[in-house]
């Protein structure tokens, strides 16, 4: 499972997010924010919105191939990065909610993977001519944030409320899914590209253990989080299948 194209992208993701309404399979919430992502960077690209728009095109597929690459190998009984491990793992968790999943998805993704893909597109050039195209995505997704909080607001219903009585919500996203975890991911690109390519393996291991922890602050946030978490799971409410195809929503 391995794309060439956007549109193949766009195709393998349907076919995990059909996949996991079958099963089911709480794998399929992050697929289905990420084929929001993909759709709205195609959108992007056709429409002349990057500097580089068939660059673009190719970071995206070369991104997108690490998380399909990933989904396959855990469905083969094959180990594949730790990060995504325990996201693949996690999605057995009974106890976590929408936002958790969604979260593990995107550490491994964003804070691992999207600095990979960016060295790999701009091997043998200069990877700063890469940033403005790259602080774009950042504006993608914040089209995206206000998006996903009505979904999760239909699958968490005292969400809506929290929403309109604070703004804390759009930090928690913005923060993680982006500001920080975009500019770590920067980072990381930055550092890759200006190391022999014969160190990639070992650095790229490094990074993946450093995110692996990171995903406990998901998974283990303390007792009083997990016990209001645990609250909120219990109000949330449809099936995987139905919550899928809430976060499949334009």
């Amino acid at each position: 499972m391995q794309a060439t194209t956007i549109d193949e992208v766009i195709s393998f993701l349907d076919l995990i997010i059909e996949e996991s309404k079958e099963t089911p399979s709480t794998i399929g919430y992050f697929a289905a924010l990420y084929q929001k992502v993909t759709c709205k960077v195609k959108e992007g690209i056709e429409n002349g919105f990057f500097d580089d728009n068939p660059r673009m095109e190719r970071l995206d597929i070369i991104f997108a191939n690490r998380y399909l690459q990933a989904y396959t190998e855990y469905k083969n009984g094959i180990s594949p990065t730790n990060s995504w491990q325990v996201a693949f793992e996690e999605t057995d968790n009974y106890w976590l909610i929408v936002l958790q999943h969604l979260l593990l998805g995107m550490n491994a993704h964003i804070n691992l993977d999207l600095g990979i893909a960016a060295a790999t597109v701009m091997k043998g050039k200069n990877i700063q001519d890469l940033k403005n195209d790259f602080d774009k995505i950042n504006l993608i997704l914040g089209e995206l944030v206000h998006d996903v909080e009505k979904e999760l607001s239909l699958i968490w219903k005292t969400l809506e409320k929290i929403i309109k009585a604070t703004e804390k919500f759009d930090t928690i996203l913005i923060d993680f899914s982006m500001k920080l975890a975009r500019d770590g991911a920067w980072k990381y690109a930055t550092s890759l590209a200006a190391s022999p390519e014969t160190n990639w393996p070992q650095l790229i291991a490094a990074r993946d253990q450093k995110i692996t922890k990171k995903a406990q602050i998901v998974t283990d946030p303390g007792f009083l989080i997990k016990f209001l978490l645990k609250i909120v799971r219990l109000e949330e409410s449809g099936s995987v299948e139905t919550k899928i195809e809430i976060l499949e929503k334009d």
